[in-house]
């Protein structure tokens, strides 16, 4: 049995040195999870897809984003908002692309927290943690939150049950005026409840790229760094 525990710790302390050599994998997912939404994030924002406007002004933020960002009433409310949307979009397509390859990822990934910060406060907050809403009371992340005698927690529980009625109501009209094979053959209905829950994700996962990198053997960064290296001890 001695013998046992022995070969397996000789093989384990093997299996941790080696180790290392991979680190580079899990950076390499994020990234790779990440680069397309913040492209397309900045993508979305370009006037690409508007007809009236023409020439380089395409890639440039679309007027009704614009007017999202300044207007006080229906939009966001922000000062400078031509400046702050066309940063933005240079910041999420550029950043994406970054993202992308591991060029810069430490310092791309902070002005790419700073946008998701301010879209979670400014646009989603108000709309709680859910980015879809749980219709099921008693597997809703939120039934953890009670055992600890949150208040809020039970609120969210209370429209889980209120919100499954309304998506029960919604299946049973499309069931009852609606082709629901067709319907339902890309997937099931969802309630949209816009929370925070995926800006906080992406911001939990640019922080950990900000200080874990972009991954050895799997980002530019890292063969960047390695010609530096070896220039210095040439």
């Amino acid at each position: 049995m001695k013998n046992v525990l022995l070969k397996f710790s000789q093989y384990h302390q093997c299996f941790l040195k080696k180790l290392p050599l991979f680190d580079g994998i899990p950076a390499l997912l994020i990234r790779l999870y990440l680069a397309p939404i913040f492209i397309m994030a900045g993508v979305s924002k370009m006037a690409i897809f508007n007809e009236e406007v023409s020439g380089i002004a395409r890639f440039m933020a679309d007027p009704n984003i614009v007017a999202w960002f300044g207007n006080t009433d229906w939009g966001l409310g922000l000062p400078f908002p031509m400046l702050l949307a066309n940063l933005v979009i240079l910041v999420e397509f550029v950043g994406g692309w970054f993202l992308l390859i591991g060029l810069l990822t430490r310092l791309i990934s902070i002005p790419l927290m700073f946008t998701m910060i301010v879209a979670a406060t400014s646009v989603h907050l108000e709309n709680g943690w859910f980015a879809i809403t749980p219709t099921n009371p008693d597997i809703s992340p939120a039934k953890v939150l009670t055992w600890l005698g949150s208040d809020q927690a039970e609120l969210s529980l209370e429209n889980s049950e209120a919100t499954a009625v309304r998506l029960d109501k919604m299946r049973e009209l499309l069931e009852e005026n609606g082709n629901t094979d067709w319907l339902y053959e890309k997937g099931s209905i969802v309630v949209l409840n816009n929370g925070i829950e995926f800006s906080v994700t992406y911001f939990i996962m640019l922080l950990a790229l900000f200080f874990i990198g972009a991954g050895r053997f799997t980002s530019v960064d890292y063969y960047l760094l390695r010609a530096l290296t070896d220039s210095k001890n040439a």
